[in-house]
């Protein structure tokens, strides 16, 4: 009887060390080709760069404004809308 718990004891021991070996070699090559996925796939394009401010003139501005209130009057803009717009053109 001591004979077969020796041999029982030593077949889990086996058993378990190659359990634990082939599941640290299972993640170490899935991280492996988790990496070779991440290098073959292309990377992003990086965002395009952001638009030169643009220089207007203040009969530009007018002529802006005055397109905004008739837009606004006309129903197309609200009033919250307008105001937005008007701000970004002052504020350029």
């Amino acid at each position: 009887m001591p004979g077969l718990l020796r041999g029982v004891a030593r077949t889990a021991v086996v058993a378990g060390t190659a359990t634990a070996v082939s599941n640290r070699v299972s993640r170490r090559q899935a991280g492996r080709w988790a990496q070779q996925d991440m290098a073959a796939e292309p990377a992003p394009p990086p965002p395009p760069p952001p638009a030169a401010p643009t220089t207007t003139s203040m009969d530009d501005r007018i002529a802006q404004l005055q397109k905004l209130a008739q837009l606004k009057e006309q129903g197309v803009l609200t009033d919250e809308e307008f105001t937005a717009q008007k701000q970004r053109l002052l504020a350029g």
